[in-house]
């Protein structure tokens, strides 16, 4: 198999400008160029002498266009349902304005509906006078609440235009000569980011990004304001996250200061004074009782953020950990902050930027003969192979397959074509892992049972799964190894995978449950020590794709995982076996202690669940 058919790397597309079109001859239609019109300064669109190829544009044609340019019936409408919505929302009601705007969801187009939405927020929160705290922080948990309702697609995309708008702003603030006249715009939008921040969309990463762009020139009065700003309302928080890069951005900011001593006004050394107090854990008691109304709404707003999994489902909410370079460069470098759409240092990227969106009739035959070729026996197998190869992403991924309207019986097939084009991948590819997180139904989580069962009978476990799934294999055969040995590259692969599920609650840990530890072969041995590995791992990130070096050290998020194999008795004990047998040596260095600290949590975890069970089994 060449390489360019194999693998499949998610890779968000540039985006295609809606003013070019192209003509059925095949060449480049006229482009319509706006003028401004002199009596009432709106624009009008006319045929503009300097088109790609100077034709006329006759009147029809010209109306079409006009017309397709032009926001529908249903947009609109759109747009002043949100915004009613919005003017109406207050603390007390945001609870009933987020079901309100879930229901647009259902009703609409996730694009429109994101789209409006976050237009009309940042619209209202960048106007150019100033707003009160509250105002800033209820709009900022809505966000929060989508984040975690409707998706990270939502969130990312609401981050990336407060960043345009922003950097627009900023700049449009620093042409202004006249400080008197300059507005709010900028401060309002940084407000939004702090609060942002407070409220776990978006990690530190970004405000001490913004926080040295702010230094990197002379220290205006504008970037002197927008510090002290940002400073007020995130900086206790910035310094818990990450006091190393404050001690950084304190002395860059001693060595600015001292540079220019004598021009240094009022302003500036309050700010100098608040960094090095805050640096060193004090704050003033004027400052802390100005902000502390705000904090109080930015805490009633965390708990009722941790109360929405109460009363609904909610997706992977971690903060979303992008830099300001990246969301500046997100059309050019891909936006890899969605896990999935693209990542830095793949090859393939800079291939597939070249590829067009949409899958031409050709590439359609090529990927029906390819299907074919790995063992797609049916219809429905071939389609779902199809899509998932021709997808951009992740996402795009999710839409076409649910588009296809399959059946709970049909959607199993999604995860044994899935698992398979994984297996077939010279090196680990996330999409494979990404697209089933994202896409899985009930049906979905127990063939993903099945699915690891007939894996690990394929490494000579036949004992798994028990005499009717083994007796039922050919019914609901998947396209696998099932020949007592599987290649490394593939186990690797699939270790990852299901460690990924496991973590995110993709699949239970309790998948594992028919494995006698004490019997196993030793390549199920090596996958089953992977397996646990990359779950440990997976626990404590938010990437697929993330090295070991970014995990984190939450207890909470690897016990809620492992505390579900406590409730098997038979399980518990198995798994414990083999922490304390597979595990007693590690590599050196950072991986080797973090494995060594998750393998504790583990056993501790599950010893908890033994003494619990012997209690029951006492009474």
């Amino acid at each position: 198999m060449d390489e360019d058919d194999e693998e499949w790397e998610g890779v968000e597309q540039d985006a295609v400008s809606d003013s070019a079109s192209i003509s059925e001859d095949g060449d480049e239609a006229p482009q319509l160029v706006p003028i401004r019109s002199e009596e009432n300064g709106e624009e009008t669109a006319t045929q503009g002498p300097a088109t790609a190829s100077g034709r006329y544009v006759p009147p029809a044609l010209r109306k079409q266009q006009l017309a397709a340019s032009a926001p529908s019936e249903e947009t609109l409408k759109l747009t002043r349902q949100l915004k009613g919505l919005l003017n109406r929302m207050s603390e007390q009601n945001i609870a009933t304005v987020l079901a309100d705007i879930e229901e647009a969801y259902r009703k609409h187009s996730r694009h429109d509906v994101t789209n409006s939405l976050t237009t009309l927020i940042i619209d209202g929160i960048s106007s150019h006078g100033a707003h009160l705290d509250s105002f800033v922080i209820i709009h900022a948990a809505l966000v929060g609440a989508l984040h975690r309702v409707v998706g990270i697609e939502f969130a990312a995309h609401f981050v990336q235009c407060v960043v345009e708008k922003y950097d627009t702003a900023h700049s449009a603030a620093k042409a202004q000569e006249d400080a008197e006249n300059r507005g709010k715009e900028c401060s309002n939008l940084l407000s939004l980011l702090a609060e942002l921040y407070a409220l776990q969309v978006v990690a530190c990463v970004l405000l001490y990004d913004l926080v040295r762009e702010l230094l990197a020139g002379p220290l205006l009065e504008l970037d002197v304001e927008l510090l002290l700003k940002l400073l007020r309302l995130s900086g206790l928080q910035m310094r818990a996250d990450d006091p190393s890069a404050l001690k950084d951005i304190v002395q860059l900011v001693q060595d600015k200061v001292d540079a220019q001593e004598g021009s240094v006004g009022s302003r500036t050394k309050f700010m100098v004074e608040t960094l090095v107090q805050l640096k060193n854990g004090k704050t003033k008691k004027g400052q802390d009782a100005d902000g502390a109304g705000a904090r109080d709404v930015v805490e009633r707003m965390k708990k009722f953020l941790g109360g929405l999994s109460k009363k609904r489902q909610v997706m992977a909410h971690e903060p979303i950990r992008v830099g300001l370079g990246d969301l500046r460069n997100a059309d050019k470098r891909g936006r890899w902050w969605l896990v999935g759409a693209a990542w830095a240092g793949d090859p393939l990227v800079e291939h597939n930027h070249q590829k067009t969106q949409s899958t031409k009739p050709e590439d359609h035959d090529a990927l029906l003969a390819l299907a074919r070729k790995h063992g797609m026996n049916t219809d429905v197998r071939r389609n779902i192979f199809v899509v998932l190869m021709s997808s951009e992403d992740m996402v795009d991924a999710a839409t076409r397959l649910a588009a296809l309207s399959l059946s709970d019986v049909q959607q199993r097939e999604v995860v044994r074509v899935a698992l398979h084009c994984l297996g077939a991948e010279r090196t680990y590819n996330p999409f494979w892992a990404l697209v089933i997180q994202r896409t899985t139904t009930p049906a979905q989580k127990i063939t993903l049972q099945y699915a690891l069962w007939d894996f690990l009978r394929g490494m000579g476990e036949s004992r798994v799964g028990g005499a009717e799934v083994v007796k039922n294999a050919e019914v609901d055969a998947a396209p696998m190894d099932t020949s007592g040995s599987v290649g490394e590259t593939k186990m690797e692969n699939v270790a990852r995978a299901y460690g990924w599920w496991i973590a995110k609650g993709a699949c239970a840990l309790t998948t594992l449950k028919p494995l006698e530890f004490e019997l196993l072969q030793p390549q199920t041995r090596r996958f089953v020590k992977r397996l646990l590995t990359h779950l440990f791992i997976s626990t404590q990130v938010t990437s697929p794709v993330a090295p070991i070096s970014k995990a984190t050290r939450k207890r909470e998020a690897l016990e809620s995982v492992v505390i579900h194999a406590a409730r098997v008795p038979t399980l518990q004990r198995g798994l414990l076996f083999f922490l304390n047998s597979s595990f007693k040596k590690s590599v050196d260095g950072p991986e080797g202690e973090f494995v060594r600290w998750a393998v504790q949590i583990a056993k501790e975890t599950l010893a908890a669940g033994v003494d619990v069970n012997a209690l029951e089994d006492a009474d």
